[in-house]
């Protein structure tokens, strides 16, 4: 509706003989107690009339009334002008826009975006946390190509450190030469169950120099089993072939474990970095940091860079021996994707454990003077809670990704049979129904909650057929196309006598679909794309509901526009549901 912005500046141009940029202007979808489908905030123009409010309202209400045909009528509420806007101007925008089969579809903006998610550690599979990580960030990526961005979407693999060489000798002391392929176990299951035995044995060492009069940090210096790890590390740091070629043999069974659960997910990736190759990183970047000034070395050679003015405290860069720190790669690897793809934006989807390392991050970049680093953004996220509790990888108590995905197409397969309306269904058409719906369920449930906040997730109330839920919207489309197939349905624009109440939400609802997409591709949120599909699915049910027996009518004007709006919540369900990695089927 930016023609009431046009017309707006025109009324007070005429009215208080000022011009009034278009930013002045703030529209807002009236509330649903008032009558009328547009609101202008009044306040910031009465600077310029230097009349009350409610003056200033009357007085532009009644000239836009007078002057603007598509404006029938007006009505005051304080500061706020409410304005109703003509049927036929919505019947016309659904016509000539929503309709049209690029209605939604952004074009590309020429910028470039890179989003990192998943980054897992190499010795433990998937687990619910790293699923919504994995969920968030390529629904992202997907929200910002709508949007019109080129998307480049990676991980950055954690497949060296400490916690790699733990499974590893786990493996070596208890492993008896086992293997994905002798065991039938997934890759990822079977070096995670490693990394659970090493935390067991490493326990009892613990426990046994403590009852010799060793302190509880004493203990865990001292246990032979992390000295062996810590020893482990060493060599694979030098070049050790022995140690060397069991990492490359762990962590590519780990990696055809991954393949499967994110094949299963339904995500993917275009690129892949590792840390084993971008740990020496940043080592160059520390030193133009001293050059610059930006870093300062201290008597023992470790160097820092003091951020109190910031807010912030003294973070070291580079350790006394001239080892690198998190910090340090994480700069070099940061300068590495900018010159691999010279992108414009680049988002990090990591829990919100690591806000403050963000901003140490991109605080160092800027003071290094790297003129992209005012494109990066830690896009962080709440933990996933379960209704028994928190997940602990060390002790094996994590709910596992590839387990989630078993159960919720599990559930969703006795769940979707209770109802016995897809008994004439081949068998094959069941599994992947069954499959569309548990995942559907999952991710939807994931989705629709912000991702700042922390969320519990409860797989039994996530598979619902009713509420805000992703089967529910789900039913809804395949209830549509069940209806536009009996109706032989094909898309021509009409004009009925009368638009009912219903419907003329609809056509409302319908029409915000673009600003959604830029509403959540801004934020980097699918949350409110998701609720927006949701009040779209319960305004049709509610549609359905007020407008029965739309097959039973005679062929005509109003039996095509009600058929168009059924293809149209159809059609945004199917590509907002996408956009959410969600398959709506074409039958449930």
């Amino acid at each position: 509706m930016n023609f009431i912005i046009t017309e707006t500046q025109q009324a007070i141009l005429e009215l208080y003989k000022e011009e009034v940029a278009e930013s002045v202007i703030n529209i807002q979808e009236t509330r649903k107690e008032f009558e009328g489908q547009a609101t202008i905030v009044v306040f910031p123009i009465t600077k310029i009339s230097k009349k009350s409010p409610e003056q200033t309202a009357t007085e532009i209400g009644e000239y836009l009334v007078a002057h603007v045909e598509d404006i029938t009528k007006f009505n005051v509420v304080k500061g706020f002008l409410n304005l109703s806007i003509a049927e036929s101007y919505f019947l016309k925008q659904f016509n000539d826009e929503v309709l049209t089969p690029d209605f939604g579809l952004y074009p590309s903006n020429g910028k470039k975006v890179m989003v990192e998610y998943s980054s897992p550690n190499t010795n433990k599979p998937l687990h619910l946390g790293h699923v919504r990580n994995n969920l968030l960030g390529y629904s992202v990526s997907e929200l910002l190509k709508a949007y019109g961005y080129d998307v480049v979407k990676v991980n950055l693999v954690n497949d060296r450190g400490i916690h790699i060489c733990k499974s590893m000798l786990a493996w070596q002391k208890w492993g008896n030469g086992e293997t994905p392929e002798s065991t039938g176990e997934k890759g990822d299951h079977l070096v995670g169950r490693y990394y659970v035995i090493f935390d067991k044995e490493y326990k009892k060492e613990i426990d046994a120099l403590k009852a010799e009069g060793q302190t509880e940090e004493e203990a865990k210096k001292n246990a032979p089993l992390i000295k062996e790890a810590q020893q482990m590390l060493l060599k694979w740091e030098q070049g050790d072939d022995e140690v060397v070629s069991l990492w490359k043999t762990m962590n590519e069974w780990v990696y055809a474990g991954f393949n499967i659960t994110y094949k299963n997910l339904g995500v993917d990736f275009d690129k892949f970095y590792y840390e084993s190759n971008t740990y020496l990183l940043g080592k160059g970047t520390v030193d133009e940091g001293l050059a610059k000034g930006v870093f300062f070395k201290k008597e023992d050679g470790s160097v820092w860079i003091d951020l109190t003015a910031d807010g912030l405290d003294q973070k070291l860069v580079l350790r006394a021996d001239g080892t690198s720190v998190y910090i340090t790669q994480d700069l070099g690897t940061a300068e590495m994707k900018h010159d691999d793809f010279n992108m414009d934006e680049s988002i990090y989807v990591v829990g919100n454990e690591q806000d403050y390392h963000f901003k140490v991050l991109f605080l160092i970049l800027e003071k290094l003077g790297k003129s992209w680093a005012k494109g990066l953004y830690h896009l962080s996220y709440g933990m996933v809670d379960l209704p028994n509790g928190k997940m602990k990888s060390r002790e094996g108590t994590v709910v596992d990704a590839d387990e989630l995905i078993e159960s919720m197409v599990t559930t969703a397969r006795e769940k979707t049979e209770e109802l016995g309306k897809t008994n004439d269904f081949p068998q094959e058409d069941k599994d992947e129904l069954y499959k569309n719906i548990g995942l559907g369920a999952l991710k939807y449930f994931l989705l629709k909650v912000e991702p700042k906040k922390r969320l519990l997730f409860n797989p039994a109330e996530s598979i619902d057929f009713q509420g805000n839920t992703g089967p529910f919207i789900q039913y809804t489309h395949a209830r549509i196309k069940s209806l536009l197939a009996k109706a032989n349905y094909q898309l021509t624009a009409t004009k009925p006598a009368e638009i009912l109440p219903v419907e003329l939400e609809m056509i409302l609802q319908l029409a915000k679909y673009p600003a959604e997409i830029a509403i959540a591709a801004k934020a980097y949120s699918p949350a409110s794309l998701a609720n927006y599909l949701y009040e779209l699915a319960k305004l049709f049910n509610k549609f359905y509901h007020e407008v029965p027996h739309i097959l039973k009518m005679e062929e005509g004007a109003e039996k095509q526009f009600r058929l168009n709006l059924c293809k149209k919540t159809a059609d945004i369900i199917y590509a907002g549901m996408l956009i959410l990695g969600i398959t709506s089927p074409e039958r449930m």
